[in-house]
């Protein structure tokens, strides 16, 4: 059974159509791409997955339970956490405190334990960092910890959110452009990451232009073009559609 299901998604904004007649399936542990030109529909999507946009018609099923239109909160809950293409980071905080944020579904939230830093809501706090420390060393940005949010280099941002949306223990992660405005090296280490997430259990839905990251770690590959799905499958199947090649990858 697929984790996650398209059934011929829709969504227009006005008289603009974003994703026409979309239908494709993530199974689960797998890391599936979403690629196509600017413009494809490929964020409308993402955001119609997490419940940032309501689909027109059709059906987006998360363990065969229709979610569409469900609050981003109640899908956080069922275990599906995002990253963003602009950085969504707390400036203002420190890295582990930006971890530990994310790990809200998880922590005691009633008002009289936590106004009375009750013994329980304290251990729960000392656990609560212990697993974002873990969640930095394993993203390979531990050496941060501490560090305020705005003195850190953009490539350890883009890995303090995959930090984050990890600490969420997520099933289900959705990865937007997480290699945008890095260097080769950098893209390099986010290649390694996500196989890594994966490796976990975690099962990863991406979308990103950087071709090569692409074809390397992904197991399926769904191309949009114009909000239509355009070609899918795996990276050689992908590579070698002359629609694709004409479309996105160019032709020589």
């Amino acid at each position: 059974m697929a984790l996650l299901e398209i059934d011929k998604l829709e969504k227009s904004f006005g008289g603009v159509h974003a994703i026409q007649d979309l239908s494709f399936a993530v199974s689960p542990g797998s890391v599936h791409s979403v690629i196509g030109p600017n413009g494809a529909g490929k964020t409308t999507l993402f955001n119609l997955i997490t419940g940032l946009y309501t689909p027109t018609s059709g059906r987006i099923l998360l363990d065969g339970r229709d979610v569409g239109g469900m609050p981003s909160h109640r899908l956080a809950a069922m275990g599906m956490s995002r990253t963003f293409q602009n950085l969504q980071v707390c400036m203002n905080m420190s890295a582990v405190e930006n971890v530990m944020m994310g790990r809200h579904l998880h922590l005691n939230g009633r008002i009289l334990p936590s106004l009375f830093r009750l013994p329980a809501v304290v251990r729960g706090d000392r656990a609560c960092r212990e697993r974002s420390l873990e969640l930095m060393e394993f993203v390979g940005i531990q050496r941060y910890a501490d560090a305020h949010a705005s003195a850190m280099p953009y490539g350890a941002l883009k890995r303090l959110e995959i930090a984050r949306a990890l600490a969420a223990e997520p099933r289900l992660l959705l990865l937007d452009e997480p290699a945008a405005g890095l260097n080769a090296n950098e893209t390099a280490e986010i290649d390694e990451l996500i196989k890594k997430v994966a490796d976990s259990g975690v099962t990863v839905v991406l979308v990103e232009h950087d071709m090569k990251l692409v074809m390397n770690i992904s197991d399926h590959i769904l191309v949009l073009d114009y909000g239509k799905k355009l070609a899918e499958g795996d990276a050689a199947t992908v590579r070698h559609n002359p629609d694709v090649i004409s479309a996105y990858l160019g032709a020589a």
